[in-house]
């Protein structure tokens, strides 16, 4: 019997990048829905291996997955998938955790630098009005990068590529991860925070780059706002909920907080429910030039999606095919079962 894949919520027509891979002889679904029950049950039930992009892969799914043996997630993060769930059914899930490493790296310095700089506010400036915006007086988020200090919030594979970048700048580089082994900082360079205040109080930028759990939920909340350096500029293009935007609204209007990119929002798409889209959209004058907001775009380029494809779909044909698991973020689970 060939081997059937489930590509449940695939956001291509073709899937010819997959079709490389595992030859002509593989069954590749792809009914394109963004709902479990816009799929039918057999699908699911008939699948050997699933590799899925937004849509949550919860107990309740799990429940009709009578023959899968791998989840592979289209992307880093793996919140949308019940990994307990899966590894009682005796499923691995799987993530691809290097396609979009140097993107989304670029992604935060390129917001860091238009604030510094204030590219974006001064072309806008100008484009509202070209004599009246032909001034310095629209950067009022410009500041000098080299001596200042650069602070990471998890120091994994983005968060090294992005810490590089801005340590090329002749920046100072400080990060705060409790899981990183002793000596990271040795072996980089860097300087390691003990305490997530440790390192708000010392960093000029704060960049974002942790898994979405439940230590980092909401872990940019008003008290952390209040502990972070004034005049500091915030980054975020790892997951939106981490961070509580009325904090940052707040620490905003406060004048605390300088600047704030964000390339991800706890409700996505966004909505002017959330109060810092709803004042970003006003563009009041106290606001404007020191809000970035991007739609979940820092990954996106055609090298990483052609990457993300690739590797997707060759961590579920490797295990499926020759049994080599690779990325597995449920083997805890995994092992109570066994």
């Amino acid at each position: 019997m060939p081997l059937n894949i489930l590509f449940p919520d695939s956001r291509f027509e073709r899937l010819d990048v997959e079709r490389d891979v595992t030859g002509p002889d593989t069954i590749l679904n792809s009914p394109r829905k963004d709902r479990f029950d816009a799929i039918e049950l057999g699908a699911w039930e008939n699948c050997d291996g699933i590799v899925v992009t937004r849509m949550p892969i919860d107990a309740g799914v799990v429940s009709h997955l009578k023959r899968a043996r791998i989840v592979v997630r289209h992307g880093v993060g793996f919140d949308t998938v019940d990994i307990a769930a899966c590894g009682e059914a005796g499923i691995a899930v799987c993530n691809v955790p290097d396609y979009g490493t140097t993107d989304v790296a670029d992604s935060a310095i390129a917001m860091m630098l238009a604030f510094a700089r204030g590219v974006a506010a001064l072309d806008g400036a100008l484009r509202t009005d070209l004599k009246g915006g032909w001034t310095t007086m629209h950067s009022v988020t410009a500041r000098r990068l080299r001596g200042a200090c650069f602070g990471v919030i998890g120091l994994g594979r983005i968060g090294t590529a992005a810490a590089l970048r801005a340590h090329a700048f002749g920046m100072d580089v400080a990060f705060y991860d409790p899981y990183l082994p002793s000596g990271a900082d040795l072996a980089l360079g860097f300087s390691r925070a003990r305490s997530l205040h440790e390192l708000l109080a010392r960093a000029d930028v704060v960049s974002i780059h942790a898994p979405l759990t439940h230590e980092t939920r909401a872990m940019i909340d008003a008290q952390a706002i209040a502990q972070i350096k004034p005049g500091a500029y915030l980054i975020n293009t790892a997951r939106g909920p981490i961070c509580d935007t009325r904090a940052l609204l707040d620490g905003l209007k406060s004048g605390r907080l300088l600047a704030a990119g964000l390339d991800v929002l706890p409700k996505e798409p966004a909505t002017p429910d959330d109060p810092l889209v709803a004042a970003w959209q006003a563009d009041e004058d106290w606001l404007r030039g020191r809000v970035l907001l991007n739609p979940h775009a820092a990954f996106c380029s055609p090298a990483s999606l052609a990457d993300l494809r690739r590797k997707a779909i060759e961590t579920a044909f490797d295990y499926l095919h020759a049994g080599r698991l690779a990325n597995c973020v449920n083997a805890e689970y995994l092992k109570q079962r066994r």
